[in-house]
């Protein structure tokens, strides 16, 4: 790593100087993907690496988790027959998905997993060393693990632990704001980025390769489950021209909103009281399910799958348990009430012995027949109440506050299986940024997916992208034109009529409007129509801001904004070409199948045209701002060669990382 000044001539003769670091590979983001692509770059080798990161304290990874966050791996214990083949066939028959990335993320899982056993996060063994696993959902066998709630917080921790042993230079408090691109069609590559730190000044940094560790969109949302502190960055690789895929492809499911937790598993499986309030949260508390249902066994009995059942599915919508979602999105979105869990009262007609027999059975096996939901979750996962009273909320004593919030984007940035941008060369999304998953996915497949893509991007780095091919002048080049750029635009802020919070309360309230799980033609042509006259106000005017601390936010509402045009024209898109209601969102239709007889007409639901499952909607920006979206044939799973001699053959001569090995 070196370090220079750089001054910069704007087009109205102001001059600036910055300064400008020059690394090898340079990592942005410090979640679970990023930092283990900085330690598995300094095993291949690569000794110039440098983490950007906000802080090692911000991101999803070390800020989220859920009732039994789990960790998803080839099968490691017992007689369950598994192989990275079947496990990719299981990946595969979620839909959407790429058979190479599949492959890749089955054959690799043993090992990712094992590097974070050696790294010391406690995944449970018996005493003959098997690492003892679990089905999840969309998984026939027992692949997952987990350590409790925080899961992907001692990845983090260990990762961390990993990086500091290594002295892994690590520059916190600042925030990515562009990638650097050069060059035209086939040799578009990226060679750097420009960063704001937490007085306000650009810097820039040069290199050879950006791992792009940015994480999930959920900034986007008016209601999310991603920590507060985690906006993500997909929008500067949009804005940078990298095709993305699957975009469309998101999960939603209930959480808390005051303390962001999805209220998954024993949260639900303890029948708790859905009741809504007026916005004070006080007035007129009502108990709105019963409404829609025939019988409060029925009801209960729903309300306790969503505990299996957590993410919105469009295919448990008519007669299941994805019913509860859209009852607490009418609720929240559409009367604009509040809506909460009470854990101390059953619901209305609440009793044991009408629940269905799978509730009822469940319940009595747990132990769990006290007489109230916070009896029974104490009994069955007392761990639930602390985590809340950890964060100041008293769920014995006080309601919790809850909506149908964002939680994970399966679609992201197109990658090839080395987890390298597909038309942006150099550039390696990792994490939740890539788009590898499909329409359904494996629980825990994403934590598994980011420790995969980030040893493959490491792997490819040090073997192929190893040597220094970009000179000073060219990232100068770039450096220049893009700070010149982004000081004009800090510089119209200063007059902006709107501030960057104004701004960001638009554009989040649009997306979980009319991008999230409940989506229509109609309402998705009226928000892309929106969200691209707000990015061309944000682009041509800017936002105010108050100091150098909010001018981060203000900087972020560009990509921000800019990524949620892209993302409602996917979505448009997916809708006009037929797909219909798939994964975690539904589309709604005059002409669709009515949802539930207590509904009005506007609640139809569009079957799934199951012909797209075997397409990956991929989606292109422009430079002039427009959107391309096409339909491609998925790519099978690869047929690979697994006689030793020729495969050894191949992996000594270095035949494994050419491009036609897809």
């Amino acid at each position: 790593m070196r370090q220079e000044t750089l001054t910069v001539t704007t087009d109205g003769n102001k001059e600036l100087s910055l300064p400008v670091t020059y690394v090898h590979t340079l990592v942005i983001g410090s979640g679970a993907a990023g930092l283990n692509a900085a330690v598995q770059l300094r095993a291949g080798g690569i000794d110039d690496v440098v983490i950007v990161t906000e802080g090692l304290q911000m991101g999803t990874s070390i800020n989220t988790g859920s009732d039994k966050q789990t960790y998803y791996k080839l099968s490691m214990c017992g007689d369950d027959a598994d192989a990275p083949r079947i496990m990719a066939e299981t990946y595969f028959a979620g839909g959407s998905m790429h058979g190479d990335l599949a492959l890749v993320e089955a054959s690799l899982s043993p090992r990712a997993f094992v590097n974070l056993v050696n790294l010391g996060v406690p995944f449970p063994r018996d005493a003959y060393g098997q690492f003892i696993g679990y089905k999840t959902d969309h998984d026939p066998r027992q692949r997952a693990t987990s350590i409790g709630p925080y899961t992907s917080r001692e990845m983090c921790r260990a990762l961390i632990r990993q990086v500091e042993r290594l002295g892994i230079e690590v520059h916190q408090h600042r925030n990515a704001v562009e990638l650097l691109v050069t060059g035209e069609g086939e040799d578009r590559r990226v060679v750097g980025a420009v960063v704001v730190d937490e007085k306000g000044q650009l810097e820039a940094y040069g290199a050879e390769n950006v791992v792009f560790a940015v994480g999930g969109p959920g900034g986007l949302y008016k209601t999310s489950v991603y920590p507060a502190v985690h906006t993500g960055g997909i929008g500067m690789g949009l804005l940078a021209g990298a095709a993305a895929q699957n975009l469309p492809e998101s999960q939603y499911g209930m959480a808390s909103i005051k303390f962001r937790w999805n209220v998954s598993g024993t949260f639900m499986q303890v029948v708790p009281r859905f009741i809504s309030t007026e916005p004070d949260g006080v007035t007129d508390p009502r108990e709105f399910l019963p409404e829609y249902y025939d019988t409060p066994g029925a009801m209960n009995s729903h309300v306790f799958l969503k505990g299996y059942q957590w993410p919105f599915d469009s295919r448990k919508v008519l007669g299941g348990s994805s019913l509860v979602d859209i009852l607490v999105y009418i609720e929240t979105v559409i009367r604009g009430r509040r809506v909460w869990l009470d854990f101390r009262t059953n619901p209305e007609g609440f009793r044991f012995e009408d629940l269905s027999a799978e509730a009822l059975e469940y319940l009595t096996k747990s132990q769990a027949l006290q007489e109230t939901p916070i009896e029974r979750l104490r009994q069955m996962n007392p761990g639930a109440i602390e985590l809340y009273a950890e964060h100041d909320i008293d769920i014995t004593t006080e309601p919790l506050e809850i909506a149908v919030c964002a939680q994970h984007n399966n679609g992201g940035l197109a990658g090839n299986h080395w987890w390298e941008s597909i038309n942006v060369k150099h550039l390696f999304p990792v994490g939740e940024v890539n788009g590898s998953h499909g329409v359904y996915r494996p629980g825990g497949s994403a934590l598994n997916s980011g420790q995969v893509g980030s040893f493959r991007a490491a792997e490819f780095i040090a073997a192929r992208y190893a040597d220094w091919t970009v000179d000073d002048d060219t990232i100068r080049s770039a450096a220049a034109s893009a700070v010149a750029g982004l000081d004009e635009w800090i510089e119209r802020c200063g007059s902006a009529d709107r501030s960057w919070q104004n701004h960001r309360e638009e554009f989040q309230q649009r997306m979980t409007r009319a991008g999230a799980h409940i989506r229509s033609i109609g309402e998705l042509t009226k928000a892309v129509d929106e969200a691209r006259r707000q990015y061309e106000r944000l682009a041509t005017i800017g936002c105010s801001y108050s100091g150098p601390g909010e001018m981060a936010e203000a900087l972020r509402n560009r990509q921000l904004c800019f990524a949620q045009v892209v993302y409602l024209d996917a979505v448009r898109f997916a809708l006009q070409s037929g797909v219909g209601s798939r994964g975690s969102a539904m589309t709604i239709d005059a002409a669709g199948e009515p949802v539930h007889d207590k509904l009005d007409d506007a609640w139809r639901i569009v079957p799934e045209n199951a012909d797209f499952r075997g397409q990956v909607l991929q989606t292109e920006p422009r430079e002039d701002g427009t959107v391309q979206n096409r339909w491609v044939a998925r790519r099978p799973l690869p047929e690979s060669d697994i006689w030793f001699e020729t495969a050894w053959a191949a992996f000594r001569e270095g035949r494994i990382y050419e491009p036609d090995k897809a």
